[in-house]
């Protein structure tokens, strides 16, 4: 069992549990008190996330691992988690000098492998896989703005009405959106059509499918003719970042260092949409703290 001295590495210092102490709901009055301390609560959530153990498996240093479920699960219902993300973008947008209302975003996907635990899922053709989509909006700090998880079969440009649904309400400064190409035709209608936003489809210069080659003598000019020339294809290699939509796929990443997000594990796509928002919030409270 570590000692006070020798906490987790996902344990809340001191410092953070300050930030996130006034933004905890509190009890709800009368019934039996609070047995206990949220603080040890929240460790074992952010253990649970960042070892990717099960939930019966949480150590026996933190609460019981049914009282732990019992409050996930709570705040995942009433919207604590989402809240928290939110409060906590907020104060790393007003540290980095910016206004806490962004007036821009990045929207992009991942596609996930699920496992025989249940519930929905589907097959992505361009990424061969069964599971399901994470889709992320976010800022241009890399912050989440709004997550959303639906099986792997629904194309992006179809997706975008399940995450953006009344984004404009929720975000009234954002104006101008990056996405990539599998966002273009009805994707990027919509969103110019129902939210009223800017929308650029950032993409690589198209590749040379071919050439003018001269053909003849070329010391006598009068024989030189020119012929169209196929190049054979070139090997897929990385091509480098793109503007603007490597700060989503680097918020993918940071989700991804997580094991419990290696894959989804979850039955219910709405629990995985909570701990992208607590993954986000642990992150943003340990760069706040070290502010």
């Amino acid at each position: 069992m570590p000692s006070p001295t020798c906490p987790y590495p996902s344990d809340l210092s001191d410092r953070e549990w300050e930030i996130l102490a006034p933004l905890i709901p509190p009890a709800k009055p009368g019934g039996r008190p609070r047995k206990w301390p949220l603080r040890k609560t929240l460790d074992a959530v952010f253990y649970l996330l960042r070892s990717g153990c099960q939930w019966r498996m949480l150590p026996r240093e933190f609460p019981p691992w049914s009282t732990v479920h019992h409050y996930f699960r709570r705040w995942r219902l009433d919207g604590t988690w989402e809240m928290l993300n939110t409060t906590l973008r907020s104060d790393i947008r007003l540290c980095a000098g910016r206004d806490p209302q962004p007036s821009a975003g990045i929207l992009d996907s991942q596609s996930v492998k699920t496992t025989s635990v249940g519930g929905v899922r589907g097959y992505d053709g361009a990424k061969k896989l069964s599971g399901r989509k994470r889709h992320l909006l976010v800022d241009t700090l890399g912050m989440v703005l709004k997550a959303r998880v639906h099986t792997a079969d629904v194309q992006d440009r179809a997706g975008v009405p399940l995450l953006l649904e009344g984004a404009d309400q929720a975000f009234p400064s954002l104006k101008q959106l990056w996405v990539d190409q599998g966002y273009t035709g009805t994707g990027k209608a919509w969103i110019e059509a129902q939210l009223g936003w800017s929308v650029e489809v950032v993409k690589h210069p198209p590749k040379a499918r071919g050439e003018w080659q001269a053909r003849g003598d070329l010391n006598d000019l009068s024989t030189v003719w020119f012929e169209w020339v196929r190049l054979p294809p070139k090997p897929k290699r990385f091509r480098g970042p793109l503007p603007r939509r490597w700060v989503v796929e680097r918020t993918i990443s940071w989700l991804s260092q997580s094991r419990r997000m290696s894959k989804d594990y979850e039955r219910l796509c709405k629990t995985s949409e909570a701990m992208i928002y607590a993954l986000m919030s642990r992150l943003m409270l340990r760069r706040l703290a070290r502010a």
